[in-house]
């Protein structure tokens, strides 16, 4: 293995369904959401590399875990989020959990049901919500509630590239539970149209996708800092407004997404909603950052 390790895909904030450290975000925490962000990027970009084997993938991400911990290495995302962390005393442990989870895609290509898959996304996703909530100096109440927005996003993902996911990798994050009872078989996720069988699977899993988004319904209210507060309700908005089309949409025949008018009237309507939701909110002390 070569020493520069990291494999960028060419992939960046451009490409996400949710805003990565928007305007909203106060400027001095902006960079910071985004150093998270390139971190999670090239560690995602390793374990979804069709070209390494898994071993290798392993080994790198490691690496990344290392040097988050303090050792030497040659992976510059890891360098940056290590000086973020020790600038802003946010525990590692949230970037060692999606080190964790993308080591685990380099292992693990099936889930069984609704609940091994959670707890995928415990470990992919939830840890992104946890370190803005520390970066913020937020306390532990909003926590399940950012829990289950995270996890609804990431599930929102795997429906989205449900058939590319396959393809590329015969990686299947619909519950296999669910591919049985219905009858699906993998092979046909590499088809252009969903069969009946797997728009089933689909609408199996978005029943409890849904539930998260009830769960998360409040967090507007329950995060203290009103910036990433709105950054949450927008995130929320088009989570629930791509779980609609989900239900009434293909995602082999056509990614499913906003364009980009769409997603800024929903950002917008959040907006409004989400101040005007706020406006009753008893004021509450603020926690500071750690030091």
């Amino acid at each position: 293995m070569t020493d520069s390790f990291e494999t960028p895909s060419g992939k960046g904030m451009a490409d996400e369904n949710f805003p990565v450290g928007s305007f909203l975000i106060r400027p001095d925490l902006r960079r910071h959401v985004h150093t998270l962000y390139r971190f999670a990027r090239a560690a995602d970009d390793i374990a979804d590399n069709p070209d390494l084997q898994p071993d290798d993938k392993v080994e790198r991400l490691a690496q990344m875990g290392a040097i988050i911990q303090g050792a030497p290495g040659e992976s510059p995302s890891a360098h940056l989020m290590r000086r973020s962390l020790d600038e802003t005393g946010v525990t590692p442990q949230h970037c060692l959990d999606l080190l964790a989870a993308f080591t685990q895609d380099a292992r693990k290509a099936r889930y069984r049901d609704w609940s091994e898959l959670l707890g995928y996304c415990f470990l992919s996703a939830a840890p992104i919500g946890r370190h803005l909530l520390d970066l913020h100096g937020e306390g532990p109440g909003c926590r399940p509630a950012a829990d289950a927005l995270c996890n609804a996003l990431q599930v929102v993902n795997h429906l989205q590239d449900c058939g590319e996911d396959y393809r590329a990798l015969d990686r299947v994050y619909l519950p296999t539970d669910d591919m049985a009872a219905t009858g699906a078989r993998f092979e046909d996720l590499a088809g252009d149209r969903l069969t009946p069988a797997l728009r089933q699977v689909l609408d199996r899993v978005i029943r409890p996708l849904e539930g998260l988004l009830e769960e998360c319904a409040d967090i507007v209210r329950q995060v203290d800092d009103t910036r990433i507060a709105l950054e949450c309700q927008i995130i929320r908005n088009m989570c629930v407004r791509l779980t609609g089309r989900l239900k009434r949409e293909d995602p082999l025949a056509a990614r499913v997404t906003l364009s980009k008018p769409a997603a800024a009237g929903v950002a917008v309507g959040a907006l409004l909603g989400g101040l005007w939701r706020r406006r009753a909110r008893p004021a509450m002390p603020r926690m500071a950052m750690p030091s």
